[in-house]
């Protein structure tokens, strides 16, 4: 089992360093800073300053209250990470959630490592260490990775090396972007996966993106499926019509009603003409569980 980190509760003499504002320590090339930075220490709650720049945005109530009844039994085993400020003040870098649950329950003090940086590097620093968190919704990564190259001026292959990610996988999050906000606060709220949104941005429109998240929600459509009906969309707005193998042109009645009876299904609906007014109509299935829906849908 894991260790929490033992309480060093700032000993008199960094205790002095921090409080003394003539000799205030606003560089690592500052007097002493090397006694200050890179140091764990017991820091009071109420001289942290939460991070203006932290690109999370919500925090799961009841995650941080198993973190602080956690943190109540074990105490904090990763401290997190602050950057001094002007005086005694500090401003958290990393751990936020930490810091909320040690809040939560009343603590007083955390254990902190301590770093200097200016607001640039903090911006920096709080984005790519919120990108290699595994509990972030893709859409949260992606405007991470857009924040660091509007605000920090980093390039995708800058990224790449910072973060440790290939650099298709930053363009995929990055396309996410591009899809309808109500999509993507979809995914934000867990109802659709980021292989549901890569398939979603091959669809330009976005009136068509809004109805396929529809049937995405309402019939639980897989990925696959969800891809296997954007390329059916896609077949349907192509300019060449499909004939069958006798090249029969096809009646306009059957034209003006497969689209109907393709969106009940949820399938492009394909047809075999067997004369001027005969033929079958084909009703494609993609899994076990599509199939038992569209017998839901016969019945």
């Amino acid at each position: 089992m894991a260790k929490a980190v033992r309480k060093q509760a700032l000993g008199r003499g960094l205790s002095a360093l921090l409080n003394d504002s003539s000799s205030d320590i606003n560089s690592a090339n500052d007097k002493n800073a090397e006694k200050i930075v890179g140091t764990i220490i017991e820091i009071d709650l109420n001289l942290i300053d939460v991070n203006p720049y932290q690109p999370r945005s919500y925090f799961n109530e009841e995650a941080l209250r198993e973190l602080a009844s956690s943190i109540k039994e074990l105490g904090v085993i990763q401290p997190i990470t602050v950057r001094k400020l002007e005086g005694n003040k500090f401003q958290l870098v990393s751990g936020e959630r930490r810091f909320r649950a040690s809040k939560l329950i009343g603590s007083s003090t955390i254990p902190a490592y301590i770093r200097i940086a200016n607001d640039q590097e903090m911006l920096e620093m709080a984005l790519v260490e919120n990108i290699q968190r595994k509990d972030l919704d893709p859409i949260e990564v992606a405007l991470s990775y857009q924040r660091l190259i509007d605000e920090i001026d980093l390039t995708q292959e800058e990224m790449s090396q910072r973060v440790g990610k290939k650099r298709s996988t930053i363009s995929n999050y990055l396309r996410l972007l591009k899809l309808d906000p109500i999509i993507q606060t979809g995914m934000r709220d867990g109802f659709l996966s980021m292989g549901h949104g890569r398939a979603l941005i091959n669809v330009e429109n976005s009136g068509e993106q809004l109805n396929i998240y529809e049937k995405i929600i309402q019939q639980k459509l897989s990925v696959r499926q969800t891809e296997q009906l954007v390329k059916e969309l896609k077949n349907e707005s192509s300019p060449t019509i499909k004939k069958n193998t006798n090249a029969t042109e096809t009646p306009k009645f059957v034209s003006k009603g497969l689209k109907t009876i393709s969106e009940y299904f949820g399938h492009k609906i394909d047809i075999k003409l067997a004369g001027k007014d005969k033929g079958k109509i084909i009703i494609p299935f993609h899994s076990e569980e599509d199939f038992n829906r569209i017998k839901k849908l016969l019945e």
